[in-house]
């Protein structure tokens, strides 16, 4: 079955050139399209979507609010966040709300094709090193120290492989690029990154990256506390 994907842009003619890029694709199928987060919602109760491709500055609701409310519901869609690096601050308020990735807007064809296959197989980082960068421009954005520590205190049921595993995450590896640094297989790095998602009850890989700069578990700049 083609992955069902949705647009979400309150620009009609982004959601033209997605539209033509996805329709070209023998694996994908544009189901839906909405103008806002509020139509988005809308529509999502009555279509079944795999990925929602989602802008972020949109009238009535914004794309970290549909976000957030998408990802609450049981069986929800993947969200691949869209955004500029004028709007970073608003796609990380994103990826806390349960999305699984972002992409640049300008992105090249090829990469958001290869972002979308990703996000629906459950790959949730599409950009590590990206992902790392953007984070490291608003540390100062993070919780406050109360709550970083009671966050903080929830790594302490990880294992020291768990949280070694962790802090690779965090600083944007992949799961061969942390098999090769520990001198693991990578199929091991994979059990250990989903029994790291199981502990903390985080969503995905984006969700670890989020809470290990939150806890001081990695510094900007990408260092490992």
């Amino acid at each position: 079955m083609p992955i069902r994907v949705m647009l979400v842009d309150d620009q009609a003619l982004l959601r033209t050139g997605f539209r033509m890029v996805l329709a070209a694709q023998p694996d994908m199928d544009v189901v839906a399209e909405a103008g806002d987060g509020l139509e988005a919602l809308e529509v999502l109760r009555s279509t079944e979507v795999d990925v929602v491709l989602m802008d972020v500055r949109m009238p009535r609701l914004d794309g970290v609010e549909a976000t957030a409310r998408i990802c609450r519901a049981e069986g929800a869609p993947k969200v691949l966040i869209l955004t500029t690096f004028d709007l970073d601050e608003y796609a990380f308020s994103a990826l806390k709300a349960g999305a699984g990735g972002f992409m640049l807007k300008d992105v090249p064809p090829a990469e958001l094709l290869t972002a979308i296959r990703a996000v629906h197989s459950g790959d949730a980082v599409v950009a590590p090193s990206t992902t790392r960068r953007l984070l490291d421009r608003f540390t100062p954005m993070l919780p406050s120290s109360g709550a970083a520590e009671a966050e903080r205190s929830e790594i302490g049921k990880l294992t020291e492989r768990e949280r070694e595993v962790m802090m690779l995450v965090a600083q944007g590896l992949s799961n061969g690029e942390i098999a090769a640094r520990l001198v693991l297989s990578e199929a091991t790095v994979k059990t250990h990154v989903g029994r790291i998602l199981t502990k903390l009850g985080l969503r995905d890989r984006v969700q670890v990256v989020v809470l290990a700069y939150e806890t001081g578990l990695v510094r900007a700049g990408g260092t490992a506390q």
